[in-house]
């Protein structure tokens, strides 16, 4: 492989200097960071609230917990880790759970803290602005580490991974939840056709943004396949690695411990 080629890396589906990715997707999400959660509600028609749902059932939620949630935006994970914590048996008898949120870039987490049912848990859901494949947390210090379509934005996937890897405690919990492939050829077909025509549509009607909402399309295109990303997650020290497909492999949870 040629230096050059080293010295790049996808943005979409151009190929950009690796220094300049970071500047870029930041940018992306300034521009959508007050319409995100609206506009996520349309285009997957609330869809994507299941998925969230079926990443919480499988991290299982518990008191006393702290749950880092990298690239976290607007919070709907880390919220939700703590309400069902909150839920759990004799809970009130126990230490309650923690939430972090890590983003970098402050314009989402200035979404969240906006968010009105954020405030009920104070202190114990943090917001700090903070690189995926730099955590500003010490060795071993989560119980649990979970990614929500943020995965496939970070400049180097082996070193957000490799992070995820350093900040839990051993027996810690890894859960990644991330566009897919479609496990047929007719879905991933009809799925092309929505994406690419209908969602940077939505994107400039809406958030009044095409060209944000091109590159999130692409970049689902993009990421590695299930048993590629699979592969990667294991390679960065991960055990018990497995993924779960949604809605026809069009999103998948993938899941792993620290041992």
């Amino acid at each position: 492989m040629s230096g050059a080629r080293e010295d790049k890396t996808d943005f979409g589906f151009r190929a950009v200097p690796v220094g300049e990715k970071t500047r870029l997707v930041r940018g992306v999400f300034d521009s959508v960071a007050r319409r995100y959660d609206a506009m996520n509600d349309v285009m997957s028609a609330g869809v994507h609230r299941l998925w969230k749902a079926a990443l919480l059932d499988r991290l299982a939620p518990q008191p006393g917990e702290t749950l880092l949630d990298a690239a976290g935006g607007t919070g709907d994970v880390a919220i939700g880790f703590l309400k069902r914590a909150d839920a759990a048996p004799r809970a009130e008898a126990r230490p309650p759970a923690r939430a972090v949120i890590c983003d970098i870039n402050l314009e989402m987490l200035k979404a969240g803290a906006a968010r009105r049912e954020a405030a009920r848990f104070g202190a114990r859901l943090r917001r700090v602005c903070g690189d995926a494949e730099r955590l500003p947390f010490p060795d071993r210090s989560v119980d649990a580490y979970a990614i929500a379509f943020g995965i496939r934005n970070v400049t180097d996937m082996d070193a957000a991974l490799r992070e995820a890897f350093r900040v839990l405690k051993i027996g810690g919990r890894f859960a990644c939840l991330e566009f897919s492939r479609p496990i047929t050829e007719g879905l991933q077909r009809v799925y092309d056709a929505y994406s690419f025509n209908v969602i940077p549509r939505l994107g400039e009607i809406i958030a009044g943004d095409r060209e944000s909402y091109q590159y999130l399309v692409e970049s689902i295109r993009r990421f590695p396949t299930q048993d590629q990303f699979a592969e990667r997650i294991a390679r960065a020290g991960f055990s018990r690695v497995s993924y779960e497909n949604l809605t026809g492999g069009v999103a998948a949870i993938h899941r792993a411990w620290r041992i």
